[in-house]
């Protein structure tokens, strides 16, 4: 098969690291692939090709700040993917994130409706059934209709008007008569509001976000702890990009940091590229990191992952750490407690800090276990390796090919 992946990022971000590796997953199936994607870094990946120029990329953030539409301000990277696919002919299209100020949402879909080209559309985040989040966190509305939306200052940001109701009803109409398209959630969670929303009308399967569980293993980790001035200290790992934000919730591991000075835990958060004036001795606050070889690292020298969200739709990082042999606790915040089930990962109630207080010590102090590392490590490899990842889409691909 010849399959087009369509996504805002490539080998970049969780989004991109998961096209990256279905594409590296379908090629050593067989299949033949190219990727349009719209921002970040140029790739030298053979078809693989970046839409989407720095200035358009801003005009289209701009435009959406000040007209408080988004998703239709890139003429110019949308005639350029079309133009890319009306070359490489493919016999699936797959959709991931169409919106992140690099495309224009409509024109690509009504494309596709007119090809008639059957269209795979995973689903990362609430967007595409909601007014314009990407996650509604507590808001309800997206199963009825949009309107007055309590986070108009949240991305996709606006300065001054609420269109939520208007795209709310584009984005209706949009699916109406999209007949060759199948969705997929990464989760049960995300694929039961899927269930509830504008879209519960298509067929919609569940495939769990891949990983390169070669990368993504328990490994050595003594010359980290050392570059980190650790001894036998219990190490909580948080790792998240823009970690101090408000979704991914660094404020709470600075909070436990606090109320546990004098205990023998440090806290090792990464993904802070601005580290504040003042944080507590047992923390440490490393920037992002791209290298994933010595993320994995850093999964390995924790003795648990903390997971701090506001709301998840899967959680790469989760899977991530079970690959390398650490279990999670956290905020139950959507799907994680999905993809680290009992054994492997415990939540408690959101914003519950002093639940999370609790079962952080009760866990350091063996009152609270985990399946071993190794049994974590495998795990993970059987549920969320890219090779599966690619199966599950591959049939998937067939049957809607077959469909259509």
């Amino acid at each position: 098969m010849k399959i087009a992946q369509i996504d805002v990022n490539y080998n970049f971000s969780s989004t991109g690291k998961i096209v990256a590796d279905l594409v590296t997953g379908l090629g050593n199936l067989g299949h033949s692939t190219m990727v349009c994607y719209g921002r970040g870094p140029d790739s030298k990946d053979d078809n693989v090709y970046r839409i989407c120029s720095r200035a358009e990329f801003l005009l289209h953030a701009i435009g959406t700040r000040v007209t408080g539409l988004t998703g239709g301000f890139s003429p110019h990277a949308t005639r350029r993917l079309i133009e890319h696919l009306e070359r490489f002919m493919p016999d699936i299209v797959h959709l991931h994130d169409l919106h992140g100020y690099y495309v224009n949402i409509h024109p690509v879909v009504d494309y596709l409706k007119k090809r008639a080209i059957p269209t795979v559309w995973t689903f990362h985040c609430e967007f595409m059934y909601t007014g314009k989040c990407g996650f509604s966190f507590d808001c309800d509305k997206w199963k009825t209709e949009c309107e007055n939306c309590p986070t108009l200052k949240e991305y996709p940001k606006s300065w001054f008007f609420d269109f939520t109701r208007r795209m709310f009803r584009e984005k209706q109409s949009l699916f109406v008569d999209f007949e060759g398209v199948h969705l997929v959630a990464p989760s049960e969670w995300l694929a039961n509001r899927m269930r509830q929303s504008i879209v519960r009308y298509k067929p919609i399967s569940v495939v769990p976000n891949g990983l390169d569980v070669e990368t993504f293993c328990r490994c050595a980790a003594k010359e980290l702890r050392s570059s980190l001035w650790l001894k036998n200290e219990y190490v909580v790992l948080s790792v998240g990009a823009d970690l101090l934000s408000e979704r991914k919730g660094g404020r709470w591991v600075l909070e436990l940091a606090r109320r546990n000075p004098n205990s023998d835990m440090m806290f090792v958060m990464v993904g802070v590229d601005q580290v504040p004036k003042q944080i507590p001795s047992n923390v440490r606050m490393i920037p992002r990191i791209f290298d994933q070889r010595l993320l994995a690292k850093y999964y390995s020298l924790a003795d648990v992952l903390l997971l701090t969200s506001k709301k998840e739709t899967f959680s790469m990082v989760i899977a991530e750490s079970l690959a390398c042999g650490t279990p999670v606790v956290g905020f139950d915040s959507g799907a994680p407690k999905e993809v680290a089930s009992p054994g492997f990962g415990e939540f408690v109630s959101y914003a519950d800090i002093g639940a999370l207080e609790s079962l952080l010590l009760r866990v350091k102090a063996g009152e609270v276990t985990f399946m071993s590392s190794a049994e974590c490590e495998q795990f993970a490899r059987a549920r969320y390796s890219k090779d599966s990842m690619a199966k599950a889409y591959e049939s998937i691909y067939r049957q809607l090919i077959t469909i259509c």
